[in-house]
C-alpha cells in the first residue's frame, strides 16, 4: 500500500481530520524518505525526529539507527505511533512540545517538522549539542538559511545559522508530495554544526547587534545601530558619535557580510567597555 493511501486509512479510520494550526501535512513520498535518511548518513546512532506524524520516517529511521527519539505534541498522533511501532524496541516516543520538555541526548536529528516552529527550533538546534541534522522546511525559509548578503532573503537568521553551522539546500519538495498537500513547496536542508568562523568578543552583544541592524536593515548602519544604544540611555548625539566611529557605518545593513557583522560588533564592545557602559548598565 502507498504512504498516501496509508495516510488516506489510518486518519480515516481513527477519525482524524488533520490541523492546520499544529502543521499536520504528512510526508507521503517514500524515496523522498529513503533519501533524507541517506543524507543522515546514519550509523550508530541516536536520532531525534521532530513531529513523527504516523510514523513513516520513524519506522525507517529505527532500520537504519542504533536508538530513534520521535517527538509528537499530538497525542492522538501519539497513540497511533504506539501501536504502529510497538514492535520496535529501540524507538523511544515522547509526547509534548520538543523544546519544552525534556529530551535524552542525540546524536543526529532527521525530521519534518511543522512549518510553524521552523524559526524558534532552529534556534533551539543550534544550541545543542550534534552532529548533523537533516530537516524539511518550507522553501522560503530555506532559502534565508543559505542566503548571500545583500538578497531579499538575506537576514537574521542567515547570519545566525552561519555562525553556529554549515547550511546545505539539498532537494525541492512538491507540496504535492505531503497529505494534505501544505500551500507551497519545502526543500530539504543539511546541517553541520561547527566553531564560529570569525571571532566575536562578546556573543550576546553580537547576537544582538544582529537583531537590532535586520530590524532596520534597509538603512545604513549608523542609523540602524542607534537602537542598541537605548538601553544604556545614551544621549543621541554621543550615540551618533559612536555609530559613526563604527567600522562599515556608511554601508547598508543588509550589505554586511556576517564577519563584518562581528567586527562591528567586536568594535562596539570595545567602545561600550571604555565608557564602562557595560558596567553601568549592569548597577541600573
Amino acid at each position: 500500500m502507498s504512504l498516501l493511501k496509508e495516510t488516506k486509512r489510518l486518519l480515516s479510520t481513527c477519525k482524524i481530520t488533520p490541523r492546520k494550526r499544529l502543521g499536520q501535512n504528512f510526508l507521503v513520498d517514500d524515496e523522498i524518505l529513503h533519501r533524507m535518511i541517506s543524507y543522515a548518513s546514519l550509523s550508530d546512532d541516536v536520532v531525534l525526529e521532530i513531529g513523527a506524524g504516523l510514523g513513516f520516517l520513524t519506522e525507517q529511521l529505527a532500520e537504519n539507527a542504533k536508538q530513534v527519539i520521535a517527538v509528537e505534541i499530538d497525542p492522538t498522533l501519539v497513540g497511533i505511533l504506539k501501536d504502529r511501532l510497538r514492535n520496535y524496541k529501540n524507538i523511544t516516543i515522547l509526547q509534548g512540545d520538543v523544546m519544552k520538555i525534556s529530551v535524552p541526548s542525540f546524536d543526529k536529528v532527521v525530521s519534518t517538522p511543522p512549518y510553524s516552529i521552523s524559526s524558534p527550533l532552529l534556534f533551539w538546534l543550534l544550541e545543542k549539542d550534534f552532529k548533523r541534522a537533516v530537516l524539511t522546511f518550507q522553501e522560503e525559509f530555506a532559502r534565508r538559511l543559505a542566503a548571500s548578503a545583500g538578497s531579499k532573503d538575506y537576514g537574521r537568521l542567515t547570519v545566525a545559522t552561519y555562525y553556529r553551522a554549515e547550511v546545505e539546500l539539498l532537494d525541492s519538495v512538491p507540496r504535492e508530495m505531503f497529505w494534505p498537500p501544505p500551500e507551497v513547496n519545502s526543500a530539504i536542508v543539511r546541517l553541520r554544526p561547527r566553531e564560529p568562523p570569525f571571532f566575536v568578543k562578546d556573543e550576546v552583544v553580537f547576537f544582538e547587534v544582529v537583531q537590532v541592524l535586520f530590524t532596520q536593515k534597509n538603512k545604513k548602519l549608523r542609523n540602524a545601530i542607534i537602537p542598541f544604544f537605548s538601553k544604556f540611555r545614551i544621549p543621541r548625539k554621543k550615540a551618533l558619535e559612536l555609530a559613526d566611529a563604527l567600522p562599515f557605518h556608511y554601508r547598508r545593513a543588509r550589505e554586511l557580510m556576517p564577519e563584518e557583522i562581528g567586527l562591528t560588533a567586536n568594535e562596539l564592545v570595545k567602545r561600550m567597555r571604555e565608557l564602562d557602559l557595560f558596567e553601568r548598565e549592569c548597577n541600573v
